[in-house]
């Protein structure tokens, strides 16, 4: 699978210096790196090793790729250029625009099945400029959405203006599980570290934050006792019905029955899931089921109800009619 990372953040947030200085380091050296335009970068030629009308290879060892017509199809170009020998990478950084939400983009990857089977579900970077962050996050709906969705935030600007008191408490009301680090600093492990989607031992345990900026709360339903597949199954699936474009963002690490040590990574958009992701072990020592939620005229207790309600009924079930579901389950 092809480790994604997706970078946004809104117009003037500083995505065009940190994806220049990505390109130009050795250490990005394998990465695929897809952008709206080329001149945006404004890649020098002596950087350039060779390219065509798509694909530019640079003497770092980066590929920079023209965003096509969607982002399925860019995907999938170099992922067969890859698979040819043309192309060689490692990961990819999707650069987003500075206006968009990138909940349709998360979409696009877990609906179509080619990109899926080849591609992990991305992390969210955010940058957020510590100069005119506040003020952004207060007139612009898209910048909420880009902080609401991260899994990390970076800092830009800050060697003008450290972050004021103000910024850092609307980034904890619309988003207090994500680390947070410079964007001058930023490495690898910043946007490929720890597990598929996300930091989950970072994630607060029951947190609800009413921001006042459009009412975005983010709670974490947590387990300690692992969960069958059914009622993983059910949940997602009444999660989707029940609160659609409520939901901005699901993921998690859940605990299954059936799968012991073999955690399930979990993603939904809105009313989009993904098919469950398995590790092949826990990423740390907590074994523990995580769900966290991400959205909007959300209940806080919905979701950990909803769960308790059709975990009961699924564990009623198998007591009344064990056989069916040991053949069930192989």
């Amino acid at each position: 699978m092809i480790p994604v990372a997706v970078v946004t953040g809104f117009l003037g947030s500083g995505k065009t210096t940190l994806i220049g200085r990505m390109l130009r380091d050795p250490a990005w050296a394998r990465t695929a790196v897809i952008v709206n335009e080329f001149g945006e970068i404004g890649l020098d030629h002596d950087l350039i090793a060779s390219g065509d009308d798509s694909v530019l290879t640079l003497n770092t060892g980066c590929l920079c790729c023209a965003m096509q017509t969607d982002l399925a199809r860019t995907l999938l170009g170099l992922s067969a250029r890859r698979s040819a020998g043309s192309a060689e990478y490692d990961r990819v950084v999707i650069e987003t625009s500075g206006l968009s939400d990138p909940g349709p983009m998360l979409q696009a990857m877990m609906t179509d099945s080619a990109v899926f089977a080849t591609h992990r579900i991305p992390s969210v970077v955010t940058l957020v400029d510590t100069v005119h962050g506040e003020q952004t996050l207060r007139e612009h709906e898209e910048a909420r959405q880009q902080v609401a969705l991260a899994d990390r935030l970076l800092f830009s600007k800050a060697d003008l203006l450290a972050p004021s008191p103000a910024l850092l408490d609307s980034l904890g009301r619309l988003n207090a599980g994500a680390p947070r680090t410079l964007a001058s600093v930023a490495d690898l492990a910043v946007f490929f570290g720890g597990s598929p989607g996300g930091d989950w031992a970072d994630k607060p345990r029951g947190v609800s934050r009413r921001n006042g900026h459009g009412e975005i709360d983010t709670f974490t339903v947590i387990r300690d006792r692992p969960l069958p597949a059914l009622a993983l199954t059910l949940l997602l699936q009444a999660v989707a019905e029940h609160c659609g474009s409520r939901l901005l963002r699901l993921k998690g690490l859940v605990s299954i029955e059936e799968m012991p040590g073999r955690p399930a990574v979990i993603h939904g958009v809105r009313h989009v899931f993904g098919a469950p992701e398995f590790l092949d072990r826990w990423p740390s020592g907590d074994e523990r089921t995580r769900i966290v939620v991400i959205g909007r005229g959300v209940p806080r207790y919905f979701v950990a109800r909803l769960l308790d309600a059709i975990e009961e009924e699924v564990r009623d079930a198998i007591a009344a009619h064990p056989a069916e579901f040991r053949m069930r389950n192989g």
